[in-house]
């Protein structure tokens, strides 16, 4: 049974998650003037231009230097700013783990790491861009808040939140544009997982782009007599324990998809989750130990099984149908 309160069944709107980030950036500076915007020469690609626009002596353009922007956005947390640090995933962590872990993790900075261009949907700046480890990476650090939104109203949404939570934030999101199906006017809430759609037969836990591929696979699912639950697990890092385990009690099955490895992501941390509170047969809709490569967002994820078919293929063999 899907929660029409919260989520579009047939949403018409196509927009970037990048775009809920901009829009949510501008709205957070608006609200607070120590609020700032820092980013390594991607103002455009990260949405960031109508923010600058808006307040010119807030907004830093550090150039090609992400190890820079991080440590200047640690020391800009002493002054009382609220600085949002903005490039690609790839470079927002991987590149930077050092700085993030010793000046940001390790110090409780403030800080918000607005990471875009996440995942294989990066599309054809191929492997070396199309970063698969991140949230791995962020929810492993100590005093880390790691938030995944499901489309453009999310996004916008979660990036008002995080301006008002105090401590280290991993936002994450993407290039292409996605069906927004969330309402503007549904609950967020960080640390909360969002159920999207009521089921009794299995639970699929998602996030990202792979929240919308669930409720696709949820409806075809029904067709075939399989009422399958959604969760949207927008907050990784505090993960709702309480939420995930009585959904699982209740389901007895889970199946989790994400746009990311398979290992050390979601889906390690909810089995993490499960086996320690409510052991339940489960399966994986990941990229399997691979990396990416140059293409097409949608070819990608179909070729590397991050997809509704995918996760209905999953769900039916774990049932056994």
């Amino acid at each position: 049974m899907v929660d029409h309160q919260h989520i579009l069944l047939d949403p018409s709107d196509l927009k970037d998650t990048r775009s809920g980030f901009g829009q949510g950036l501008l709205e957070a500076g608006k609200g607070n003037d120590n609020v700032v915007g820092l980013c390594a020469d991607l103002t455009g690609s990260l949405k960031m231009n109508a923010f600058q626009d808006a307040f010119p002596d807030r907004f830093f353009q550090v150039g090609i230097a992400e190890a820079n922007m991080m440590g200047l956005a640690a020391g800009m947390t002493i002054g009382g700013k609220i600085p949002f640090t903005g490039t690609f995933a790839n470079f927002s962590t991987g590149r930077v783990y050092d700085q993030i872990r010793q000046s940001i993790a390790y110090s409780e900075k403030n800080v918000k790491i607005c990471a875009s261009h996440a995942g294989l949907t990066l599309g054809e700046d191929g492997a070396t861009h199309q970063i698969l480890e991140d949230i791995g990476m962020m929810n492993m650090l100590p005093n880390m808040t790691v938030v995944v939104p499901a489309d453009y109203e999310q996004t916008r949404q979660a990036t008002l939140a995080i301006a008002q939570h105090h401590g280290p934030v991993y936002l994450r999101f993407g290039r292409p544009k996605v069906p927004v199906f969330i309402k503007p006017d549904a609950p967020f809430e960080l640390g909360k997982i969002q159920r999207i759609v009521r089921g009794t037969d299995v639970t699929l836990v998602a996030c990202g782009h792979l929240v919308w591929e669930s409720v696709i696979a949820a409806k075809a699912l029904a067709e075939d007599g399989i009422q399958a639950e959604v969760l949207n697990v927008h907050t990784i890092k505090p993960l709702d324990h309480a939420t995930l385990v009585e959904s699982a009690g209740r389901t007895g099955a889970v199946v989790v998809a994400e746009e990311h490895q398979r290992n050390g992501g979601l889906g390690s941390i909810v089995a993490q989750t499960l086996s320690q509170h409510q052991p339940t047969k489960m399966d994986f809709v990941a990229v399997d130990d691979q990396f990416g490569e140059s293409g097409k967002p949608a070819q990608l994820m179909e070729k590397y099984g991050l997809d509704a078919a995918t996760i209905v293929q999953k769900t039916k063999a774990l049932l056994g149908r």
